[in-house]
């Protein structure tokens, strides 16, 4: 199985204008906005905004998408590992562990032959499986190395291009603050992210029926999760696609004593896409995106002898998977 290309840069064969930008900022305000909705933000006709979107999203860079985040309820493991791979076999280690369902993401970067991938399982022992019993012994692989999700602090879902107002989620690590407690969820709660899961964009009354339960109670259980930010509902948009295509993945090594001065100075960069503690001495672990290199190195030098840590850089040359996906889907 090959990866999808996504990130490798550029806009492919279709080169966005002024109305499908903002088509994007309309949906990536309201993802389950009706198209009529955003004709009338955009100032254009519905049947032009449908065509524009339609053509979006064929491309597999622009989907939409839901689902729980287990970090955020405490639910599972989530691990990062780095796998090093033999000369000549990274693709083919990559593409192995992209087909895998416990990986959300597979990376390739630049440095040494290591393919960075993030696994969420349920346990520990699940997880010690998998990295030696599995991942340890595939064709191509000489090494891994792992680490322990400790905290998320912020997701892709936080990444916001078009607006300068920050998520609740980055506020809250601007802040220094702990995310409000996530609600308890019941059986319909997670059977109706289960739906969205399926189609983000299926409408309420469907909803509804597929639950056995009324519009309005579909309409306020959906509400009280878009309302939490243990559900992510989204329009994905790949970076490169945005006119970002220099993706970089750091590590940071910062003593415990400047963490939260770390994270706070960090989460108050619209660049940074990712940001998360980890178990291990390079203990926060990040990605950012940006227009060029030379943006790239100005934010580098900047940020990081702000936080004045030992850091490891590398820049993306290669997404096999984000956000679960490994092509548009269906």
């Amino acid at each position: 199985m090959e990866g999808t290309g996504r990130g490798e840069g550029g806009e492919g064969d279709l080169r966005l204008d002024e109305l499908d930008h903002a088509v994007l900022k309309a949906l990536h305000r309201g993802p389950r906005a009706a198209v009529a909705e955003v004709a009338t933000v955009v100032g254009a006709h519905e049947r032009t905004v449908r065509r524009r979107l339609d053509r979006m999203l064929a491309t597999g860079q622009v989907f939409f998408a839901a689902g729980l985040v287990p970090e955020y309820l405490g639910e599972g493991v989530t691990a990062e590992v780095a796998v090093r791979c033999a000369p000549g076999s990274v693709r083919e280690v990559a593409a192995a562990l992209a087909a895998r369902p416990e990986t959300r993401s597979v990376d390739v970067a630049t440095g040494s032959l290591d393919v960075f991938t993030e696994f969420h399982v349920s346990t520990h022992a699940e997880l010690l499986e998998l990295v030696d019993g599995v991942v340890g012994r595939m064709a191509g692989v000489v090494g891994v190395t792992s680490s322990l999700m400790l905290q998320l602090l912020m997701t892709a879902g936080d990444w916001a291009p078009y607006d300068d107002e920050p998520t609740e989620v980055r506020r809250c690590a601007m802040e220094g603050r702990p995310l409000p407690e996530p609600p308890e969820l019941d059986v319909l709660d997670r059977k109706l992210a289960g739906l969205l899961l399926r189609d983000a964009r299926m409408p309420t009354k469907n909803l509804a029926a597929e639950l056995n339960v009324g519009e309005t109670t579909a309409r306020r259980r959906l509400a009280r999760l878009l309302g939490s930010h243990v559900l992510h509902l989204r329009l994905h948009t790949e970076p490169a696609f945005l006119g970002y295509p220099i993706e970089a993945r750091f590590r940071l090594g910062v003593p415990y004593s400047r963490l939260d001065a770390a994270v706070r100075l960090l989460a108050a960069e619209p660049a940074i896409r990712y940001l998360m503690v980890t178990s291990g001495p390079m203990m926060l672990l990040g990605y950012s995106s940006h227009r060029t290199l030379r943006d790239f190195h100005a934010f580098a030098a900047r940020v990081f002898k702000g936080v004045d840590c030992v850091s490891d850089t590398a820049l993306l040359m290669r997404s096999y998977k984000r956000a679960g996906f490994t092509g548009p889907p269906v």
